[in-house]
């Protein structure tokens, strides 16, 4: 089976990489930052709740994000693979994830770990922010992310190590490379 989680800091290219090994997998990519993005554009009172801790730099509460998982990994197209983008990013997330699966009967197959360079993650995303006039990107928000991404995500990491589910994967470089990367750390 596909049960796949793509973990890495802002900017690695998680979303970009997740929908392309999703499609090749035919599975589909689950990420909470498109689900919270969708709501903020359309005003919900999750995404008006959402934004206000996105624009400060920080992650939405746990609570909002494990019940949007529980109801997106409980549909159809998900029961046979799925690729999570963006969750979990914390390890209470991780024990959350566990428990979901575990009423669904099933678990985690693999964790991909994209690496990057800090600098080169901040210019990245200043880049996207021009680009897509995103209001979470500037340099500060951006810095303030990656610190709230080594502080609080980083260390689920040493779980799935544990389980030894991790994959690690350079992600710098040419989009077409970086996929290939991936798929070849999936056959390992």
């Amino acid at each position: 089976m596909n049960r796949l989680l793509i973990i890495g800091p802002p900017g690695a290219g998680k979303g970009t990489q997740a929908a392309r090994i999703a499609d090749k997998l035919n599975i589909p990519a689950i990420s909470t930052g498109d689900i919270f993005r969708k709501n903020i554009k359309e005003e919900t009172p999750l995404g008006k709740e959402a934004k206000s801790y996105i624009d400060a730099g920080n992650l939405v509460p746990d609570s909002v994000t494990n019940n949007m998982v529980r109801a997106r990994l409980a549909e159809e197209d998900a029961r046979d693979g799925f690729l999570l983008d963006g969750y979990p990013r914390n390890t209470a997330q991780v024990a959350e994830l566990d428990e979901i699966l575990k009423e669904l009967g099933q678990e985690i197959d693999q964790v991909l770990l994209l690496i990057a360079d800090n600098d080169e993650l901040v210019e990245r995303l200043l880049g996207r922010a021009a680009e897509q006039g995103r209001t979470d990107d500037t340099e500060e928000v951006i810095r303030h992310r990656l610190k709230v991404y080594e502080e609080q995500t980083a260390p689920l990491l040493s779980v799935y190590r544990e389980r030894a589910l991790i994959q690690e994967v350079d992600g710098l470089g040419e989009i077409d490379d970086v996929t290939t990367r991936i798929l070849e750390a999936l056959k390992k």
